[in-house]
């Protein structure tokens, strides 16, 4: 499935989006913004694959938007003036739609992003590490993450998320079984089926679960708690 979200101005036009992802069955709605703000918003937190933005949209246009993503999803861009396709494409688009829209081009469309999406597929992600830092190689563009820089990588379903120190987390479709090969295991332990947590970072731990920031509680699970004990025990003044 390829998540989306809709970001249009109008809402009539985005409610037609809506109800064209949802009745493809190779798309999921990920959520409908009203403007680029709330799209930023939503991004911080869902992972998207599509993005149909509206470009004619006050305070920031779409384009605009795309531009101020550092690594955004796929696009197709919706607009009623056919002279903004080719900005779109400069804007590294796959396809743009001409409003109007019907069923038919909206379908004509996402199978073109299907077919991308298919040939990327046959791509496997790939990890390249050396002793402080990894590169990882995902559908848009290579990212350097140095390990001094991670907090704690998170599971995502087929996605993984990396905390990152001063940075918003990077996302990237990848096994916690690969990147955990690839983390020193001398700096970096598991210590859940979906945590694997910087040890150089923990300053707090508190009933069994270790504290980030005053708000993040990453839970120590029984699979792990005798690896994670042994390493406290080492390190431990009496």
């Amino acid at each position: 499935m390829i998540r989306c979200i809709a970001i249009d101005d109008e809402p009539l036009a985005l409610q037609q989006i809506g109800g064209y992802i949802k009745k493809t069955a190779f798309l999921e709605l990920a959520g409908l913004c009203e403007s680029a703000f709330q799209a930023i918003a939503l991004l911080e937190n869902t992972v998207v694959d599509l993005m149909f933005v509206d470009i004619n949209m006050p305070d920031l246009t779409g384009i605009e938007f795309v531009k101020t993503l550092e690594n955004p999803p796929k696009i197709v861009f919706v607009t009623a003036y056919s002279e903004y396709a080719l900005e779109g494409f400069r804007a590294d688009a796959i396809d743009y739609l001409l409003k109007p829209i019907g069923y038919g081009d909206f379908l004509k469309s996402a199978n073109k992003v299907k077919s991308w999406f298919d040939t990327q597929s046959q791509k496997p992600a790939e990890i390249r590490s050396n002793k402080d830092f990894l590169f990882i190689k995902s559908e848009y563009k290579i990212l350097r993450i140095n390990f001094d820089d991670i907090k704690y990588v998170e599971a995502m379903n087929e996605y993984i998320r990396i905390h990152l120190i001063n940075n918003k987390p990077v996302m990237t479709q990848l096994s916690m079984k690969s990147i955990e090969e690839q983390l020193p295991d001398d700096r970096f332990m598991r210590v859940h089926r979906s945590f694997i947590i910087n040890l150089s970072k923990i300053s707090v731990i508190e009933r069994n679960r270790i504290v980030f920031d005053g708000t993040v509680y990453i839970p120590i699970s029984d699979q792990y708690k005798s690896v994670f004990q042994s390493y406290l025990d080492k390190n431990f003044l009496t």
